[in-house]
């Protein structure tokens, strides 16, 4: 009160005489108890006028334990003294908060606590500003101690910051791909803390920044690793879902039809990128209510946004699913029956993905066998993908009677008119042909052969795809059986087909014996060249998509066997040039790829110099710079529809 009394009169000079002599004193380790006492008494009648006076002094880098411990004892009496002074004070302690001495780290996180729970409304600003700040810094330590703060802030603050929660939470989330482990753990943390602080019907709102923010983060993430599965290291943690899942879950029971819709894709985007461990606890909390939402009458985006998370959850969760198996193959089986064809499409996919894990295949089997009795080509061409991803992911372990049932009831789907039906029905045959006994393989063989001369062209198309998808699967049984030189000869008569579908089916599977030629009887160049000649006639075909398919073709031979190609240049080569200057560009782009390989041209001079009696010098010395794995990805020959 005596100062309060001498400022009335004296003014300034009271502070300029007085204050001095008191922060002096805090460095006296007699008087600095007293001193701190008297300052704390000046400030809480004076704070506006006293505390720019007091502060330069105490935020001094390094920060030292007393000083820390003075700006936690004078923030307690300056209150909302304190708005306009966060930009001085808060970074001090944040680079305190990291010191090498255990005393100065402790005094100032109380002070930087004690100072972020005094400010008032019109300090909230200031002070996320600072803390926003300190997440973006260079410095790992100033980033933790930031984000240690957010979350102390909102967890303890009595102010109303909910307005503030939506910059924090996407702010935190991006710091979850920090490339330092401490800051990553702590971020997490007050992410937790941030949303517990905000009521649960304004967690929906925040779907679309908490998917943004995830994007950005996968992102960054992406940035730091090269291939590999990407992983946001903050949701790889023990409880590394906790802070988010209830957003999605709330927007995913009680939102609008277009929020249960982002609900669902978020959680599929959230789970990609959270480990397997860490997903686990968390499997049958978010599993329930994607199965109760997809049995109500909820518009086609909202089921297909639902499948589309499932199969992620399948392909994550694995056998934490268990409880939730037949309740998955039910909802899955009836959606392959719905009106609309992505979820048709999403239903066989999340199917196929299911089979993997299910110890009862032959039944799932069973019940798609039939559905294929339905009239409707849409249900039909559905159950017809699921059955291609059941046998895909499962195969091994269907029974030799269900895979004969298979075959009698899928030998004459393969000649439908619908080209979808045909080509997946193709696709399963040949993948089935694996598991039949000699006597069936050869019943099927000499039935497809017949087949291929048939009158109708898509009679002859499902056989030819057949005989692809068998040579895909089991090249072996086809180049062992007595009816090979049938097979062969009626490839050779259908590459001459007036339908291109025909042809270029044909040059698929003459690709496929080539490649198994070259691999299983490397020797029997004769054979080689046989193949390799009709494969040189359909790089001349009339069809872009013949010669595209010719040249993919025997480029995946010579990526194989480059020598085993090589020695037949003078047959294929000239053709090769030709199709380098062809009018198509996507021929031109696979006959550039099938040059790379067949003449090795990454592999040194010699082999540019060698390939320039058949393609230009400039076009040689171009492709030779060509990353070696720049292709297009084999043509989808992972693909089982592809037949």
């Amino acid at each position: 009160m005596a100062f309060s009394t001498l400022y009335k009169s004296a003014g300034i000079q009271a502070i300029d005489e007085i204050i001095p002599t008191l922060l002096h004193a805090l460095e006296d380790e007699q008087m600095s108890d007293t001193a701190l006492d008297g300052l704390k008494q000046i400030l809480s009648v004076r704070t506006t006028v006293v505390l720019p006076h007091i502060l330069p002094q105490l935020v001094n880098l390094p920060l030292n334990a007393f000083n820390a411990h003075a700006l936690a004892a004078l923030a307690e009496v300056a209150g909302p003294g304190l708005d306009f002074h966060l930009g001085t004070i808060l970074p001090a302690l944040l680079s305190a908060m990291s010191d090498s001495d255990e005393d100065v780290q402790t005094l100032a996180k109380k002070a930087a606590e004690t100072v972020v729970l005094v400010i008032d409304e019109e300090g909230v600003e200031s002070l996320i500003s600072e803390l926003l700040k300190g997440v973006g810094d260079n410095q790992a330590s100033i980033r933790l101690s930031s984000s240690y703060l957010i979350g102390y802030f909102f967890q303890n603050s009595k102010l109303y910051i909910v307005d503030e929660a939506p910059n924090m939470i996407s702010t935190l989330i991006i710091l979850l791909s920090d490339t330092d482990p401490a800051t990553v753990e702590v971020a997490w943390e007050a992410l937790s803390r941030v949303i517990s602080s905000v009521p649960k019907e304004l967690l929906p709102s925040y779907i679309k920044l908490v998917r943004d923010a995830v994007s950005t983060s996968r992102d960054k993430e992406r940035r730091k690793r090269k291939g590999g599965p990407v992983l946001i290291p903050g949701f790889c943690l023990p409880r590394a879902l906790q802070p988010v899942i209830p957003i999605f879950l709330q927007g995913l029971i009680s939102g609008s039809a277009e929020l249960r819709e982002q609900a669902a894709l978020g959680l599929g985007e959230l789970i990609e990128v959270t480990s397997e461990q860490a997903l686990k606890p968390f499997v049958i909390p978010i599993t329930g209510p994607l199965i109760r939402i997809i049995g109500d009458r909820f518009p086609w985006q909202v089921k297909n946004a639902i499948l589309s998370t499932l199969s992620i959850i399948i392909q994550k969760g694995g056998m934490a699913l268990k409880p939730f198996l037949p309740q998955l193959q039910t909802t899955f089986i009836k959606c392959l029956q719905d009106n609309t064809r992505t979820v048709r499409s999403s239903a066989a996919f999340a199917l196929g993905k299911l089979s993997a894990i299910s110890n009862r295949v032959d039944p799932l089997v069973g019940d798609l066998l039939s559905g294929l009795q339905a009239d409707d080509v849409g249900i039909r061409e559905a159950i017809l993908r699921a059955l291609e991803g059941v046998i895909r992911n499962a195969g091994k372990n269907v029974s030799g009677a269900v895979q004969t049932r298979i075959y009698n009831q899928l030998k004459d789907m393969i000649y439908d008119n619908d080209d979808h039906i045909r080509s997946s029905s193709a696709g399963i045959l040949g993948f089935v042909s694996q598991y039949l006994e000699d006597g069936q393989i050869s019943e099927v063989l000499k039935e497809l052969t017949d087949s291929a001369s048939a009158s109708s062209w898509t009679t002859k198309h499902g056989s030819v795809l057949a005989i692809s998808s068998i040579l895909r699967h089991k090249p072996s049984i086809v180049y062992a059986s007595p009816l090979f030189t049938v097979v062969v000869n009626s490839l050779r008569s259908t590459l001459k087909d007036e339908k291109f579908p025909v042809r270029e089916s044909s040059t698929r599977s003459l690709g496929r014996l080539l490649l198994h030629q070259i691999q299983s009887d490397p020797a029997n160049t004769t054979a080689h060249s046989e193949t390799l000649a009709s494969l040189v006639t359909a790089m001349q075909d009339d069809s872009s998509e013949v010669r595209r398919r010719a040249l993919s073709a025997v480029k995946a031979a010579a990526k194989v066997n480059p020598a085993a190609i090589i020695i037949h240049v003078s047959l294929f080569g000239p053709v090769l040039a030709e199709c380098i200057k062809d009018g198509s560009a996507t021929v031109r782009f696979a006959a550039e790829r099938c040059a790379l390989y067949t003449f090795q041209l990454t592999k040194g001079a010699e082999n540019v110099q060698a390939a320039q009696k058949y393609i230009s010098g400039l076009d040689a010395r171009r492709l030779s710079k060509l990353p070696e794995h720049s292709d297009d990805s084999e043509d989808g020959e992972d693909d089982l529809v592809t037949g």
